[in-house]
């Protein structure tokens, strides 16, 4: 997931903000995790790991826009994503609105990714991918994430309305960062991404 021509040297203020956003989610854990309740890492890891796929697709979306008239935000485009995925959760016996909240801090955390990218090309063009994704394609792939991502809070309800989701979902989020060697930039998109997924999302 780390992004060709991605220095850490060159983003220094960025692992400095995702490590003050883990260490944050890391010192709630306990609080949310009492009465002992020792966490089980591969819950929610299933869960992370899609939504850490997703944001992924933030680079080849940055890739395809850059150079081109096509801004970052995409009104339009979320809407439909928010509609579509809130369908899924209604079909899947989901509160609705819950859904498109978690998915609503995805959308902005990729949209922090592809931010973040641009800031970097401005300084470094030649770092900037040579080749044009086709914006078809990775939203194909987007799609498909989101249908896993709905089917894993549908799977996963009764752990993200525990007190046991935070503890969880932090175990989970420190392994995907581990084996798939997300990067700085990822890390503190991440935790952006992930921050409105504990809660009830049954409907009622």
């Amino acid at each position: 997931m780390k992004p060709v021509g991605w220095s850490v040297n060159r983003v220094g203020w960025i692992a400095a903000t995702a490590a003050v956003a883990v260490s944050s989610i890391l010192a709630a854990a306990p609080a949310a995790g009492a009465r002992s309740y020792a966490p089980a890492p591969g819950e929610l890891r299933p869960l992370v790991l899609s939504i850490a796929q997703r944001l992924s697709t933030a680079d080849p979306v940055a890739a395809a826009k850059w150079g081109t008239d096509r801004p970052i935000d995409d009104p339009a485009r979320e809407r439909d994503v928010l509609r579509s995925v809130g369908e899924q959760a209604s079909g899947a016996g989901l509160e609705a609105g819950r859904v498109e909240a978690v998915f609503r801090a995805q959308i902005e955390a990729n949209k922090d990714v592809q931010r973040g990218l641009f800031g970097y090309w401005q300084l470094a063009p030649a770092a900037a991918a040579a080749v044009r994704p086709d914006l078809a394609t990775v939203r194909s792939v987007l799609d498909t994430l989101n249908r896993d991502i709905v089917a894993e809070i549908s799977a996963r309800r009764q752990v993200l309305a525990g007190p046991e989701c935070l503890p969880d979902l932090v175990t989970a989020a420190v392994d995907v960062v581990a084996t798939e060697r997300v990067d700085a930039l990822h890390q503190v998109a991440l935790v952006r991404a992930l921050g409105a997924v504990c809660g009830p999302v049954a409907a009622n």
